[in-house]
Formats: C-alpha cells, structure tokens, sequence
C-alpha cells in the first residue's frame, strides 16, 4: 500500500476512536429533499450561535445547501438508529423522508420531530476543502427533547449514560 493509503487508513482509525453524536443535516429547495447522517458536525459558539457541518462536496444535499443557503440539523436520540442508517444510505432520495416523523420549519426546511435538538440553519459561510464543504449555520430557531444521544464511536452506534 502507498504511503498515502496507509496514512488515510490510520486517521479513519484515529478518528473511530472518537464518540460522536450521530445528525441528520437535510435541506430542501421547495421541490427536492435531500438529507444526510452526519458525526462531522459541531457548535462553533453560543454566543454568537454558529453550527459547523461537513458535507460531501459532490451531493445533492450540498447543492440545496449552497443554493438555498439553508440547512437543518437534527441530533438524533437514542432509538432513531432506524433514521441514521435510512440517511446514510439505506434509502435512496425521497424514501429517506418516509423514516421518522419528518415536518417542515417556518423556513420550509425539514424538521424532524423527536430529534434530541432541531436547529434550523441560515447559511453564514462554506468552504470547500476538496471531498467536502463546510457550512456554518446561524441557528433561526432551535428546539430541545430530553433524552440520551445516539452515538458513534468504533464504526457502530453507542449509547452515552450518564457518569456517577
């Protein structure tokens, strides 16, 4: 293997070592819904609030993204395994949205309800860094659940208790 095969495998290694909490990012353009499970996502600030996250450059998700400059983000909870694996490919396109009880955003962006946390997202700025943009989002309005998080961590779903 190439010295470069062999550095990519070790930060996918690096980076399975890592717990993170498994979105859904989703947009639309009025006509097409397209969405997506995400761990690469994260709150740059509270205050101003901004949300950070990482798209495949090529999708149809990231062209709504970019043309609407609009985005939603749902953090998933602890049984919505179903959601994330139909978003990450188990479903193609619009057969996505049949998983999950999915409504729209005053922005008419998707909204899952149930989510652990909603945010929809105005579109503050991207970068493309080659395979993948990033988007920061302005959070136009946010919406909480109780309840524990889904989780990745060693390329399989994990579940967080809290510690004593």
């Amino acid at each position: 293997a190439s010295r470069s095969t062999r550095w990519s495998n070790r930060m996918r290694s690096a980076m399975a070592a890592q717990a993170d909490t498994v979105l859904v990012v989703a947009a639309s353009d009025g006509e097409t819904r397209a969405g997506r499970t995400v761990t690469a996502a994260l709150s740059l600030s509270a205050d101003p609030p901004r949300l950070l996250v990482s798209i495949t450059r090529e999708s149809e998700l990231a062209r709504i993204i970019l043309q609407t400059e609009r985005f939603s983000a749902h953090a998933l909870a602890e049984g919505q395994q179903a959601i994330a694996d139909a978003f990450a490919g188990g479903k193609a396109g619009q057969a996505r949205f049949a998983i999950g009880d999915w409504s729209v955003w005053s922005s008419g962006q998707p909204r899952l309800i149930g989510a652990l946390s909603g945010l929809d997202c105005r579109l503050a700025g991207s970068l493309d860094t080659g395979t993948h943009m990033l988007f920061v989002g302005i959070p136009t309005e946010i919406e909480t659940t109780q309840g524990a998080p889904l989780v990745w961590h060693r390329r399989g779903y994990a579940y967080v208790r809290p510690a004593d």
